[in-house]
């Protein structure tokens, strides 16, 4: 009995968000669009991180340091103090919350398109949907705390979700402009992410390296939920697309 109500649960979540797409098709695109907290949630915490936090050489996780510590890095030791980390963690737990729900809905966007289509978009959707668990983590463990769980979680977050973005890019009919940021930015992204793991910043600096493996992904959620809310693909044949951006509905 347990092992059926298992098995049966992947049909029961389909079903329950192609009910509230079909109700409601404006909550996955505004669950994508509330990832904007995660920008207004950085400069809240960098306004009164100690000392002065810098967007070259502070990573993105130094705001949701707990702890008013020395850490020493490559070549100095300096004082991480973030006042406003729990606003920063929780800001990653609901960033991740938007990536692991969002898809579900976006995806009764695509799925009647069938053929490679859909299994792109199931593919890439459901990787973003993991990917959201690790940005969870990230907020869940600090990097002050379980630093190897941050990692897994950093790298669930960003390198799977620049993946899912890739194949949703590379494979389902959208307008060429989007399509290209897709495929182009989330290569970046991920050579940012290895380049970053591997501690070389090319003189750049380790906070700038993090962004430019974080941010595109953190604005193709903005973007892509705001594109979905006013055009809603499942609308169009995909031969809307082929003399540029579709009329809207």
């Amino acid at each position: 009995m347990k092992l059926a109500r298992v098995r049966s649960f992947p049909r029961r979540v389909s079903l329950w968000a192609g009910a509230t797409h079909q109700s409601r098709p404006y909550l996955g695109p505004l669950i994508f669009v509330s990832s904007t907290q995660y920008f207004y949630a950085q400069i809240a915490a960098a306004w009164v991180f100690r000392p002065n936090y810098s967007l070259v050489n502070n990573t993105i996780s130094d705001l949701g340091n707990t702890a008013c510590t020395q850490s020493r890095g490559h070549d100095q030791t300096y004082l991480l103090c973030s006042p406003h980390h729990l606003l920063m963690n929780v800001a990653f737990g609901f960033l991740g919350g938007a990536m692991a729900v969002g898809p579900l809905f976006l995806y009764q966007e695509f799925k009647g398109r069938g053929g490679c289509e859909q299994k792109a978009a199931l593919v890439g959707f459901a990787l973003m949907s993991i990917a959201g668990v690790g940005a969870i983590l990230v907020g869940v463990f600090p990097e002050n705390t379980i630093s190897y769980m941050h990692k897994i979680g950093a790298g669930l977050a960003i390198g799977l979700g620049n993946v899912g973005i890739f194949v949703l890019g590379a494979v389902l009919t959208l307008p060429e402009a989007m399509r290209r940021y897709m495929l182009v930015f989330s290569t970046i992204s991920a050579t940012a992410l290895t380049l970053f793991a591997c501690h070389k910043y090319f003189g750049i600096g380790a906070g700038t390296m993090e962004r430019v493996a974080a941010y595109p992904e953190t604005i193709w959620l903005i973007t892509f939920g705001l594109y979905v809310w006013r055009f809603h693909p499942t609308h169009h044949s995909p031969s809307v697309y082929a003399h540029g951006e579709p009329t809207g509905s």
